[in-house]
């Protein structure tokens, strides 16, 4: 009881007892499966106790540069195309959110940001069944374009190799992108009404006060956002490249995430599946502190 009285009467005590569920739960599930890496070292079986499984110390790791050479660096090329083109998408949100600040009609702001949160509640599973009735040769945009001349013959776009990188990435916008805007609704509300009251009287119109304080005011949750994604660079997705694959595009869908999968899950090879998961996880904290030291020597202070 005494115990308790501290802790109530302690503001930093409780806020340290209320946060302590929330630091064991990232500690079981982000550090303590770090010690399944030991399992490089070694031709690892499901139910074979390490201990009598052969050791075969940096065979797994050079594996790499021989025999899955050509399938690590054609994944390896697929995860950084994706990853470039997720980072050069990233002010999207942004962007969106001063839209659906700058409209008018609160109902009809409330209708947009509702419409376009919704999908990111849609399973992948759902939307490519959408996207194949939409999509495939005999589907109403094949039907639109033919019938407006814009095409000759009717195209499979989930089988078109040339076309992967563009259109994943575009259904990564319609999917993320207004629940991607919540958070920067949220900072535009936090920034102070009297600097646009102030610029108003100045004579700026809408697209200065837009330029002048929503952007700037904006920046810092952007590049904090920019950061925490960087550290997930290389996790470009799972579900979606794999209900999407199939033979015609799996040379360009095939991402470090998908081929971690086939490796272990399906060739039951898991201990050179673990060496491609802890690379990737090595390369994304370097990637993070080499962006959070361009930052902090650009604005003064990084996040870590």
């Amino acid at each position: 009881m005494a115990l308790l009285k501290k802790l109530y009467g302690n503001e930093r005590l409780r806020l340290l007892v209320l946060a302590l569920p929330f630091v064991v739960f990232v500690f079981m599930f982000a550090y303590v499966p770090l010690a399944g890496w030991i399992t490089t070292l070694y031709h690892y079986r499901p139910g074979v106790p390490l201990s009598r499984s052969p050791f075969v110390g940096l065979d797994n790791f050079r594996l790499i540069t021989t025999f899955y050479r050509t399938q690590v660096l054609g994944v390896l090329r697929n995860t950084l195309i994706f990853a470039v083109l997720g980072l050069l998408s990233s002010p999207i949100p942004m962007f969106f959110a001063i839209f659906l600040n700058e409209l008018g009609s609160i109902k009809f702001k409330r209708f947009v940001q509702t419409v376009t949160t919704l999908p990111n509640f849609i399973s992948w599973v759902i939307i490519f069944s959408l996207a194949f009735a939409l999509f495939r040769e005999a589907g109403p945009v094949n039907d639109a374009l033919l019938s407006l001349g814009i095409v000759e013959s009717p195209t499979m776009l989930l089988g078109n190799a040339n076309a992967v990188y563009i259109f994943h990435t575009m259904m990564g916008w319609w999917r993320h992108t207004g629940w991607g805007a919540i958070i920067y609704i949220a900072a535009i509300a936090g920034i102070d009404s009297e600097l646009y009251d102030a610029a108003s009287v100045d004579g700026a119109g809408r697209w200065g006060r837009i330029r002048h304080i929503t952007i700037p005011g904006l920046m810092p949750t952007y590049l904090v956002l920019l950061l925490l994604s960087i550290g997930n660079l290389l996790s470009v997705g799972f579900e979606q490249q794999l209900v999407f694959m199939n033979s015609m595009v799996i040379t360009r869908l095939d991402i470090i995430d998908t081929f971690v999968f086939r490796v272990g899950l399906q060739n039951h090879d898991f201990s050179f599946a673990t060496v491609v998961g802890m690379l990737r996880t090595l390369i994304s904290i370097l990637l993070l502190f080499t962006a959070n030291a361009v930052v902090k020597r650009v604005r003064g202070h990084g996040l870590i």
